[in-house]
């Protein structure tokens, strides 16, 4: 005879412990178990990666090379919008706005994120010019530009591969599966 152990009554659980725009409550499925994937982000947190790119950018003379005007427009673009999903989460609200599906939304995020960041990063690279005095702040700032564009764009994907396994459930712990005992009476 199989008997199931109580489950604790609490609040429903959420997406992730530190996702900015991916917490979220969960539905129980009809066994009583409530599923919580892993935290879609990990690793370096691209919104301070992000604002280190489009300064250091911004500290050179940019505007006569073109590319630099695109690097800039990609990463204050996703800066600002990864700034308004974390002023979202702190103030709750995709709690009030539960009919958006959020494992989806952000899921997509980073996608494009990580897609742009990948032409930023090679624009950035290719617009570093090495015939340049090396030693010149011009010359420093845009390398380390560059660097940390590669840095955002590897945050971005990583965080777009964990967004993906909580969009479809993957890395559920022990925590959050159905104890069965067997009592042999």
């Amino acid at each position: 005879m199989q008997h199931s152990l109580p489950r604790a009554v609490g609040p429903p659980r959420t997406l992730g412990t530190s996702s900015p725009w991916a917490r979220q409550a969960l539905p129980s499925d009809p066994s009583g178990d409530t599923h919580t994937p892993r935290d879609p982000v990990g690793g370096p947190d691209p919104l301070v990666l992000g604002l280190v790119v489009w300064a250091l950018v911004a500290d050179t003379y940019y505007q006569p090379h073109p590319a630099y005007g695109w690097v800039m427009f990609v990463a204050v673009f996703f800066w600002l919008v990864t700034v308004i999903l974390f002023v979202m989460y702190l103030l709750k609200l995709q709690l009030k706005l539960y009919m958006i599906p959020w494992p989806i939304v952000v899921m997509v995020f980073n996608a494009a994120a990580t897609i742009l960041y990948v032409t930023a990063f090679i624009t950035c690279s290719a617009a570093v010019q090495p015939t340049s005095w090396p030693q010149t702040p011009d010359y420093n700032r845009r390398a380390a530009a560059s660097f940390f564009a590669c840095l955002v764009m590897i945050a971005y994907g990583g965080s777009m591969f964990l967004s993906f396994q909580a969009w479809k459930g993957f890395g559920s712990n022990a925590a959050t599966s159905q104890v069965t005992v067997t009592n042999h009476a």
